[in-house]
């Protein structure tokens, strides 16, 4: 196992659970629990779904793709089952109620989707490349109609995105992507006028005054509460008054408490993680690997500058949660799959190390 990429995931889990019991208490009032009762529930989580992260580390390549096959259809019956008995909750059907958690099934088909496209766009230079690129091409579709009948738009453009980049890498020429980037204007465009949701979220970003902008107003607020240094951890104001601030608007929190320093050593953070796996690709002779693991650096590094933008009034808000930050049992099982197929995808097999020994005898 990558041992830094090991440590530098800790350094974030150890980071989302601090932020968790500072924000707990505010975020518990509003829903009527005692004040530790998101903090409990968060290492609840972790506790659960560390296991798993170790496990999958270990798994053969093989296994890997079989487990993303598998991942993939329980998360694509989960989808469709949210349409028949999925809570609604602000507007959008994505969770599904198991009692005393709730499941959003995204999360789990985001790494299941990296593993399948992967798969299928390994080897795109044989005989049958073109054929691999619309096969692709047809499960992206099938999964954006999906997401977008919940809808979550915002997760449609990220899994594109992520996508995008795994198709660039397989080795696709450029007419075929710059062709893929005027439909995917085209369809941004559709949707704007289609979904008025969307509508209402791009308009209140280009012009605050065309709606509610409560949210981004509060989160620069505390950025400019926070300063340099923060309040002092505890002593922030926002999380009393800012909807999602343990989820969506996370960041917000940590400027305030933590100062726009620590904000930006988080992101350096996050920058090291993502740039330490592309770089173990260097030298990856395996074409599955490389878009694989690709596609699920590319998925942690968009999804922390989405989440950040939004805090930061630079994007729309999309409802996108900060990686291994923001509190949620979704989010965190999303992600422990993530860095479950990640440390496995990156480890240095015995395989590799005698085939590159030889290598540089000869």
């Amino acid at each position: 196992m990558d041992r830094p990429s090991f440590t530098m995931l800790a350094i974030l889990l150890v980071v989302g659970v601090a932020v968790s019991l500072t924000t707990s208490g505010a975020v518990a009032s509003e829903y009527a629990v005692d004040p530790y009762y998101f903090v409990r529930k968060q290492m609840l989580f972790l506790g659960m779904v560390l296991p798993v992260v170790v496990v999958m580390s270990f798994l053969p390549i093989r296994y890997l793709v079989a487990s993303g096959i598998a991942l993939f259809v329980l998360a694509t019956g989960l989808i469709i089952a949210t349409f028949f008995i999925g809570v609604e909750i602000k507007g959008a059907q994505r969770w599904i109620d198991f009692g005393p958690v709730s499941l959003q099934p995204t999360e789990l088909l985001k790494p299941a989707l990296i593993m399948i496209t992967a798969s299928i766009l390994t080897g795109y230079h044989q005989g049958d490349g073109l054929s691999r690129f619309w096969i692709s091409m047809g499960v992206m579709g099938f999964v954006a109609v999906l997401i977008l009948m919940q809808p979550d738009f915002g997760m449609v453009m990220l899994m594109s995105m992520v996508w995008l980049v795994q198709v660039f890498m397989a080795g696709v020429p450029l007419w075929v992507l710059l062709g893929l980037g005027m439909t995917g204007v085209g369809l941004i465009v559709g949707v704007y006028l289609a979904m008025p949701h969307v509508r209402s979220r791009i308009d209140r970003f280009i012009d605050p005054a065309a709606g509610d902008s409560y949210q981004v107003d509060q989160a620069r607020e505390a950025f400019l509460s926070g300063g340099f240094t923060g309040r002092g951890i505890g002593d922030g104001v926002v999380k009393q008054t800012l909807p999602d601030a343990h989820t969506d608007f996370v960041f917000a929190v940590i400027a305030e408490e933590l100062g726009i320093i620590a904000c930006i050593l988080l992101l350096v953070l996050f920058a090291m993680l993502v740039m330490r796996g592309f770089k173990r690709l260097g030298d990856q002779e395996d074409h599955f690997i490389t878009l694989a693991a690709g596609g699920l650096l590319t998925l942690i590094g968009l999804q922390v500058l989405i989440n950040v933008g939004v805090a930061l009034h630079v994007l729309p808000t999309t409802g996108m949660t900060l990686p291994f930050i923001s509190y949620g049992g979704s989010a965190t099982l999303g992600m422990a799959l993530v860095v479950g197929f990640l440390l496995s995808l990156t480890r240095r097999r015995q395989s590799r190390l005698i085939a590159k020994k030889v290598r540089r005898k000869r």
